[in-house]
């Protein structure tokens, strides 16, 4: 090498080393730029939030972001009102539209998706000390901002005067005992920042370009002598926000007055609670609302042990974590508006992408999009069943004193008509699943012969019955599929669906992951025509979940509601033949539930009427948390008729749509399914009833007294904490 070269050559590497710690600096010092402008915001932030703590609430600042070595979480806020995952964003020129944000020019949604992604996890990881998915919120705070209310995709992003208000306006849904195993959980979930790394100042050697010119004070200083004139000009270091980025030059709003906090707090304080079991769940239920499922499932499990309460969940886990609608349905018609309003409590922020509607509701609006003509008439459906019946039932092999004709119009109805037969093949050698009554050939052919002749007499006067909506809707379904419209399904009561229910409901999402969710109990029964999964179509195996633990029912009202079927069998929609399940524990005790025996039927009402003044008389209970259940109509009426003589306000659930009304609520078992009351009253079983031995009756009185002992288990198992019961 000639001389001077080894020297010229080491001085180059020097100075490109110099460049590069200089070029490094540079970066050090807008890193430091922007941490110090994120520490301020951040410090502003917890400066609004920290008159939560005088309301409950605990404020965790500077945690380590789970799964990360570095990054941090702003905030994490625990409290009555849920979870909060706070990220301050020191953004000016911020847009929001079409679900997307933008600070300038430049997207950046991904960074707020990033907070949701944290969020999601966590509400998997609280799920396991029971918070109920949804109460646990992705909030983006910007900077130096006021009246910013907006969502991004599942991120609520506000002004940094929003915030407190903001979380304080969803008021009171988590209970001290249950706000401390949440904050357990998030402080090992979220753990303290360690100590920083240290400061290293090696830089890697410096690869050198071949020598091409003047070496001291040539072109390879000119670089770090332009960044080091461009730190100059914007006071020593480069301006941190990048284009259009940055905190707003402006001065940065006031921090809340000490009013606007009192007034925020006051908001959320005087807002109506939510019921615990809104918020906060077993862990095994928010496991079950959490799960995916690679096709059709199942939920099941015995009165009490929150089945509705885990759809409803469900549907709005569903909705926040997918695109398109759910579809809440059952088989009773007004159980959708209560559903419908116990959500808009539970989940406000995602009821609008929530539809609840009855099945035969579904299937109405299905046929009137597809433009099917089809009319319901009452009074000419049940015009058209008599002359059917007096065609060909009347004085025929199934017209005796056995049985009413209400049991051969169920055996149309819900046997032929709900399974979807229409040919005598079918019928002839159907396993009629839950109908003890056995029928010989020349039965089975008179009543194929009823059907026959009452879909001749419906035809003839331009009719529908509600079981031919339901086949007209599913049709429609097979011939041009719905796409799209739903995301998801959720069937509550579904054991009391029929066989074309379940394949009209399962046509409107198919087999997709976590489509259809069928949430009932086999026990709770009380309508016949039963049929197995596998006809409709749909396959839930390895798919199940059986909740077992009671959080209704007393241990004293269970015992003595489940006395009613303790010998039941019946046929599952699974295709088994089951007993109930019977629930592996009931978490509370209470007093033993009251049975009267009556002289007559004015006595019952004298009692009822005194038994309710009793019930509402005890504190923390008024007229609104009273249910009168009755198995008949005129029951029904009489009871409602007695109440309101003696100055009783009264409601009938015909008429109740879960709007909290301090009124006595009356009306059938069917129509209190999936209803709970803090005290329900029976009115009208008979004495006999609860006596009879079934080994002593024939198969027609076995069957009758199924349904029957069901029907009252189910009215029974709605009481929460006291149950009383009258017979005569």
């Amino acid at each position: 090498m000639p001389a001077g070269d080894s020297a010229a050559q080491e001085a180059s590497r020097q100075l490109a080393l110099a460049a590069a710690h200089e070029k490094a600096a540079v970066a050090a010092r807008a890193t430091a730029s922007r941490y110090g402008l994120a520490s301020a915001t951040e410090q502003r932030t917890a400066a609004v939030l920290a008159p939560l703590a005088a309301a409950g609430y605990h404020l965790l600042a500077d945690r380590q972001w789970p799964g990360s070595r570095r990054a941090q979480v702003d905030m994490v806020v625990v409290g009555p009102a849920g979870v909060f995952v706070v990220d301050t964003k020191a953004w000016a020129d911020v847009s929001i539209a079409g679900d997307r944000i933008h600070r300038g020019q430049e997207d950046v949604t991904d960074e707020l998706m990033a907070l949701a992604d944290l969020a999601y996890r966590t509400e998997g990881e609280l799920a396991e000390v029971g918070l109920a998915p949804g109460e646990v919120h992705a909030v983006a705070v910007l900077a130096g901002r006021s009246g910013v209310d907006e969502r991004v995709g599942p991120v609520h992003v506000v002004g940094e005067r929003d915030v407190l208000p903001q979380i304080a306006r969803r008021g009171s849904r988590l209970g001290p005992r249950q706000v401390d195993l949440v904050l357990a959980r998030c402080l090992e979930w979220f753990r303290q920042v360690g100590d920083p790394a240290p400061i290293s100042t090696t830089l890697p050697e410096p690869v050198l370009p071949a020598p091409r010119g003047p070496l001291p004070g040539g072109p390879a200083a000119r670089p770090a002598t332009r960044e080091r004139d461009h730190a100059a000009a914007h006071g020593g270091f480069p301006d941190p926000r990048g284009p259009g980025g940055g905190a707003t030059s402006e001065p940065p709003v006031p921090l809340l007055t000490e009013e606007e906090v009192r007034s925020a707090l006051l908001t959320g304080l005087m807002a109506a609670p939510v019921e615990e079991w809104m918020a906060f769940l077993h862990p095994a239920q928010a496991r079950v609302v959490r799960r995916s499922y690679n096709g059709p499932a199942r939920i099941r499990g015995a009165a009490g042990t929150g089945k509705t309460v885990v759809g409803l969940h469900r549907a709005a886990y569903l909705a926040r974590t997918r695109q398109g609608k759910v579809l809440v349905t059952t088989y009773i018609r007004t159980l959708p508006d209560v559903l419908r309003q116990q959500l808009t409590r539970l989940a406000p922020d995602v009821v609008d992408r929530v539809e609840f509607a009855g099945v035969h509701e579904t299937a109405k609006r299905i046929l009137e999009e597809r433009g099917v003509e089809h009319r319901i008439d009452g009074r000419k459906i049940a015009s058209a069943w008599t002359a059917a019946w007096g065609r060909v039932a009347g004085g025929s092999v199934i017209d005796t004193d056995r049985h009413e004709q209400d049991y051969w119009h169920d055996e149309v109805s819900y046997v032929i008509k709900g399974r979807g037969l229409t040919r005598w093949e079918q019928y002839a050698e159907l396993p009629r699943l839950g109908r003890r009554h056995r029928l010989g050939p020349h039965q089975r052919r008179v009543v194929w012969e009823l059907y026959e002749a009452y879909q001749e007499e419906l035809e003839h006067r331009g009719v529908h019955d509600f079981a031919d909506q339901i086949a007209l809707a599913e049709a429609e379904l097979r011939r041009e599929p719905m796409t799209g419209r739903y995301t998801a399904v959720v069937v509550d009561e579904a054991q009391d669906l029929t066989c074309v229910m379940i394949r009209m409901l399962h046509a409107l999402v198919g087999d997709a992951p976590d489509g259809l969710t069928l949430i009932g109990d086999g026990q709770q029964t009380i309508y016949p025509g039963g049929f197995t999964l596998a006809e409709a179509g749909v396959s839930v195996a390895g798919r199940g979940t059986v909740l077992d633990v009671n959080y209704r029912n007393t241990r004293e009202i269970l015992q003595f509601a489940s006395m009613l079927v303790r010998d039941d069998e019946f046929a599952d929609i699974e295709g088994t033949t089951a007993r109930g399940d019977r629930p592996a524990e009931v978490q509370r005790s209470g007093a033993k539930p009251v049975y009267v025996r009556c002289a007559n039927e004015a006595d019952r009402q004298r009692r009822l009427v005194l038994r309710v003044h009793e019930v509402v008389a005890e504190v923390g209970t008024n007229f609104g948390d009273v249910g009168v259940l009755s198995l008949s109509r005129r029951g029904v009426e009489a009871a409602t008729e007695s109440l309101r003589k003696a100055g009783v306000p009264v409601v009938n659930l015909e008429q109740y749509d879960g709007v909290p009304v301090n009124r006595v609520k009356v009306g059938t078992v069917k129509r209190a399914k999936g209803l709970e009351f803090k005290q329900v009253l029976v009115v009208d079983p008979y004495a006999s009833w609860l006596t009879e031995k079934p080994e002593e009756l024939d198969d027609v009185d076995r069957e009758r007294r199924d349904y029957r002992l069901r029907e009252l288990y189910v009215a029974m198992t709605r009481a929460r904490d006291g149950l009383w019961v009258a017979s005569i």
